[in-house]
């Protein structure tokens, strides 16, 4: 599972960063010669996360302050010769050590070369638009989020696939999805990236009728005001905010820093919490030894 760094570095309270997430499904034949390029303005810039590449299309998250984000859209809407939309938010710390530039198969890893995003997708459904689908009943609505994620938040009424990985969702869909008896799906994510990938692919498997939510819960959340949404609990993000709400603001939720599972206050009231030890998602894996082993980097990190 991945989750946000657990040991952010310090950093001059006097220096405002911020964290930006985007992604552009295009044509990239040539990512490779990219990557050395895209690195070394990111360590010019003093930008730090990680960026993947691959022939289908470019996804990052990355903090630095505005403008050196700002210079780094600019400078990867010249090289990619397109608009890149990115999602920012305001951090108190450093949330990455290094800045890494990626070269993978799948920006967003589903394993079905059929799904192509570039040639063939859901229809992109506005957040207002999006609270008229949800109320009609011949569509079926399904989170294309991991079970963590799906856990702490989610729209009324959507179909958790529970998945533990994006790879898993093929499966999903050939158990329980039927084009000639399913007329209408419509899918949502965290960004959107996955609800891309998801409706090429069931484009693909005969699907007509697809709809993914345009810009992902994010943009919905920011958008809908609470008293017309149809949004209940936090929203999971991959960044030191851990989970977001209505507005975009924090959210209630924590991370466990052995597992990486998002914690509720409730979690953090059991006795299965013990910060940087376990919580109860974690806690019937934590042998004598696992625990030695997460008290040693526990003192580590008060060291540093």
């Amino acid at each position: 599972m991945t989750a946000p760094p657990s040991n952010p570095s310090p950093i001059a309270p006097t220096t405002v960063l911020r964290v930006a997430s985007f992604y552009r499904f295009l044509p990239l034949p040539h990512c490779r010669e990219l990557r050395q390029p895209l690195l070394q303005f990111c360590q010019a810039q003093e930008i730090k996360g990680t960026i993947l590449l691959a022939p289908e299309g470019i996804n990052g998250t990355v903090a630095g302050t505005a403008d050196s984000l700002d210079r780094l859209l600019v400078d990867l809407c010249q090289r990619l010769g397109t608009d890149l939309d990115a999602k920012t938010a305001p951090c108190d710390t450093p949330p990455f050590r290094r800045m890494k530039v990626k070269l993978k198969r799948e920006i967003i890893t589903l394993g079905q070369s059929v799904a192509d995003p570039n040639q063939a997708g859901g229809i992109q459904v506005d957040p207002v638009e999006w609270n008229r689908l949800l109320a009609d009943p011949d569509v079926v609505v399904i989170d294309t989020r991991n079970d963590y994620e799906v856990a702490i938040g989610s729209f009324e009424n959507a179909k958790n696939p529970q998945t533990r990985s994006f790879r898993e969702f093929p499966d999903y869909v050939a158990q329980n999805l039927d084009p000639q008896r399913h007329k209408k799906v419509a899918m949502f994510c965290t960004g959107g990236i996955r609800c891309e990938k998801a409706s090429a692919y069931l484009r693909h498997q005969g699907f007509e009728q697809v709809y993914q939510l345009q810009g992902g819960i994010l943009k919905y959340l920011e958008t809908i005001p609470p008293e017309h949404s149809r949004w209940r609990g936090d929203c999971f993000v991959f960044d030191q905010r851990v989970a977001v709400t209505h507005g975009l603001q924090p959210g209630d939720h924590d991370l466990c820093l052995a597992c990486g599972h998002p914690i509720s206050p409730a979690d953090q009231a059991t006795a299965a919490y013990e910060p940087d030890i376990s919580c109860p998602h974690c806690i019937h894996q934590l042998t004598p030894e696992k625990r030695a082993r997460q008290q040693a980097r526990q003192q580590q990190r008060q060291h540093r």
